[in-house]
């Protein structure tokens, strides 16, 4: 999906689609006109003029419903091309655990050559929508259904599992740029990248328009709830993405994120207008880059707020594209990063020494546009590997140089990939060889830790009696919280996930109250075959989370966090841009845009204040005299183990000369030196009064004139219900409190108690700086009553 060696042969291109069901999502209800703005998530963009089925998805605290025992997100991939028809172990949707997952994504459409979603040419041949399995339990069609294939049986389970959601995900690394024919070849037609830009850097509407006319039309034909879009990657970082794409990519840079952006407000337009027609919300997501490099070229990640959840790609964060040798998705930096020692970071006081190659960074990073709960993170059921290794600590933080590169790669300097019995899942390179790059499915690499050589080897071209040669010891990092095997004497290293791993990623996701969790792929996932005496495909890690995520707290919902944005909103737009492109872009100074569309006048000396993500260090500045500073951090100092915050609050305000009036602008030089997502949470103090900005969307609140007097929103309606975020005017009563006292600034983890204002106080997750009784009947403090 989503490494920058995949360009599977197996991914053989499949037919077009033949006549469908005109649903749009088979468990969605349809709700009651008046009662849909109250389950507007906090955040979500809404389309003027639309009002959207939101309850038909969503709870009225703007929290997705999945079914009882799902409290957080379990999102599988699924891959059309592990048919069985290659000899090698199927993975069917009657293997998916369909009670321990909540969303099926359906890897892959792809962008055809008329700008049209696409799963290939419709012949028998076709995994998605024509081939069948006779003989295979479970796989029996559906013969009510017009179209055959995987799509058939998403559809036959989901009617069986109806809370469960389907969605098509639109892309991968292979298909970003182009698409395989039905010869197996790939055919370079531009994919995403041409549909959504021109030749001349400039938006393409007209192809955007098709892709999603398209896009709705294929949900409502199949089934599925909702379109993701894993467009791999429309930033303006030279050489990003599939190199076969980078003739077509480069040329384009400098306006992939318009195009980018435009596309996804234009999908959310009509998913809006579609599920508005037809009762029930569709759902919008994407595969987003968990890079700090990456995102450095996607400005501020502008699409955030067309979105219904992101999941994070915090996996490929090391590999065999490069020398250095490190865990494939660690969720904490351990300050030891080499490939960040060799470029610096971790000695750069303007980087605050921060490490970004890990899932926790990624997150914050998200979390500065977005509430914990429209976050998921990326979990990995594959492994990544180098041989060779020299140096590091049972290889960790060690090196491996290759000699060359996989043909096609595009690359002049690459890591030495392991290969053979240790590379099981490899793509291979134009001329049909092997690339090496240590990837297993976890099955695999549990048979490989046991020294057990398992009886499908000889499906994957291995010969009978095949033996191991050394031993792969299980090794494990708690800082970083990543476990590999180490074969000292092969010098290999292959970073894995296992149940200790996946244990503490699901904790985090609990504390943090973050949505969920997300897995590339499920095929990956294994279990013990007592019979046989070997690892096999099966759901453990799915399980495991399942369990770990059934009684939890429910996520957490609200954008804003220490500061609770006040109840009346006012139209003044804040928009970041001119960034520079590619790796001119360091550091980050692109002018801020301040348009006031009340009809007040803004004077001189107005104070604007807004939160910025703590995947950057606190020294975010300006160059034009409005005396930027942060006035609070989340966090200071290396994030060895995790960032402590989430938020740093800064303050801006207009020079004394500078007053704005109605209908005017006024640009700013912004300076940053990490990327972070949209600031968020912005407030300005207009004649003593302090009012939200209606371009934050938050929930419950509403747009007025300063000064009095309302303004009924272009897009946002207010919501019906009061604000959950105010603080109670006065301490209820009680008796003397014996709990520790609540304060600003320490941190607290999930099941602490305090007492704060004569009410004792439990934390649902970690916390920091939000204070009890302003964080609403589902943040993170639960009342427990008087003391």
């Amino acid at each position: 999906m989503l490494s920058p060696t995949r360009t599977r042969a197996m991914l053989l291109a499949s037919g077009a689609a033949i006549a469908g069901l005109l649903a749009g999502g088979l468990s969605a209800g349809v709700s009651h006109a008046a009662d849909n703005e109250s389950c507007r998530p906090d955040g979500l963009y809404k389309t003027a003029g639309v009002d959207v089925p939101y309850c038909s998805v969503y709870d009225t605290e703007g929290r997705e419903k999945m079914g009882a025992d799902h409290q957080r997100r379990v999102i599988g991939y699924f891959t059309g091309w592990r048919t069985g028809k290659n000899g090698q172990p199927a993975y069917l949707v009657n293997n998916i655990p369909w009670d321990k997952v909540t969303h099926i994504n359906y890897a892959f459409a792809h962008v055809g050559g008329d700008n049209k979603i696409s799963v290939g040419a419709d012949t028998p041949a076709n995994e998605a929508t024509g081939m069948t399995w006779p003989g295979v339990a479970g796989a029996e069609m559906d013969p009510a259904l017009p179209y055959k294939g995987h799509f058939n049986l998403l559809t036959k389970f989901k009617k069986q599992n109806p809370d469960v959601k389907t969605l098509i995900s639109v892309g991968g690394w292979a298909e970003t740029g182009g698409y395989f024919g039905p010869d197996g070849k790939r055919v370079g037609s531009g994919g995403f990248y041409t549909m959504a830009t021109n030749a001349d850097g400039s938006v393409n509407q007209a192809g955007i328009d098709t892709f999603a006319d398209s896009a709705v039309a294929f949900i409502k034909k199949y089934g599925f709830n909702g379109v993701d879009i894993d467009y791999e990657y429309p930033t303006s970082m030279k050489d990003a993405g599939n190199p076969l794409d980078w003739q077509i990519a480069n040329a384009r840079r400098g306006g992939l994120v318009k195009g980018y952006a435009a596309l996804m407000k234009t999908l959310r337009q009509k998913l809006d207008q579609a599920g508005a027609a037809d009762g029930r919300h569709y759902m919008l997501t994407v595969a987003a880059p968990s890079s700090g490099y990456l995102l450095r070229g996607m400005e501020t990640f502008q699409v955030q707020q067309y979105l219904d959840y992101v999941n994070i790609m915090s996996y490929d964060l090391h590999g065999a594209w490069n020398e250095y040798v490190g865990p494939n998705a660690s969720l904490f930096d351990d300050g030891k990063d080499g490939e960040l020692a060799a470029a610096g970071v971790y000695g750069s006081q303007q980087y605050g020494g921060i490490g970004y190659l890990n899932t926790d960074w990624a997150y914050h990073y998200f979390r500065g546009s977005m509430p914990a709960g429209r976050i998921n993170i990326g979990l990995p059921y594959y492994t990544r590997g180098h041989k060779n290794v020299q140096g590091g600590t049972d290889g960790l933080w060690g090196k491996a140089a290759a000699t060359g590169c996989p043909a096609g790669s595009g690359l002049a300097k690459c890591g030495d990939g392991a290969v053979g019995i240790d590379n099981l899942w490899h793509d291979k390179d134009d001329n049909g060889n092997e690339s090496p790059a240590g990837s297993n499915p976890m099955w695999h690499a549990k048979n490989l830790e046991k020294g057990i050589v398992g009886d499908y080897v000889t499906q994957y071209g291995f010969p009978a009696g095949t033996t191991l040669t050394g031993t792969y010891a299980r090794k494990y990092d708690s800082t970083l919280v990543a476990p590999w095997l180490w074969n000292a004497q092969k010098k290999v290293f292959l970073s894995t996930e296992d149940e200790q791993s996946v244990a503490a990623k699901a904790d985090y996701v609990v504390d943090r109250g973050i949505g969920g969790t997300m897995v590339w792929e499920m095929a990956g996932d294994y279990a013990w075959n007592a019979a046989k005496g070997q690892y096999e495909m099966g759901s453990t890690l799915t399980s495991l989370m399942y369990d770990k995520f059934k009684s939890a707290s429910p996520y957490g919902a609200k954008k804003a966090g220490a500061t609770a944005l006040p109840a009346q909103a006012v139209d003044v737009k804040v928009e970041f841009g001119d960034f520079k492109l590619g790796d001119s872009n360091y550091p980050l100074t692109p002018k801020v845009k301040i348009t006031n569309n009340t009809r007040a006048a803004l004077p001189g000396g107005t104070e604007f204040q807004f939160d910025y993500a703590t995947s950057a260090p606190n020294n975010a500045s300006d160059q034009s005299g409005f005396g930027t500073k942060v006035i609070s951090s989340g966090h200071t100092g290396s994030n060895v183990g995790g960032l402590k915050g989430d938020f740093h609050r800064v303050s801006l305000k207009l020079p004394a000369w500078q007053s704005l009036a109605p209908g005017a602008s006024v640009d700013l030089a912004f300076n940053y030196y990490l990327p972070v997502s949209t600031p968020s949470n912005w407030t300005v103090n207009i004649a003593g009064t302090v009012y939200a900005l209606a371009g934050d969307l938050a929930r419950g609140t509403a747009v007025v004139e300063p000064g009095g007097g309302s303004q009924p929103p272009t897009s946002q309606p207010p919501t019906s219900q009061p604000p959950t975020s105010q603080p109670p005017t006065s301490p209820p009563p009680g008796g003397t409190c014996t709990n520790p006292a609540y304060r600003a600034g320490d941190v607290y983890t999930a099941g602490t108690v305090v007492s704060h204002k004569g009410r004792n106080w439990k934390a649902q997750w970690w916390t920091q700086n939000e204070e009890p009784g302003t964080t609403g009947q589902w943040g993170v403090w639960k009342d427990l009553g008087a003391c």
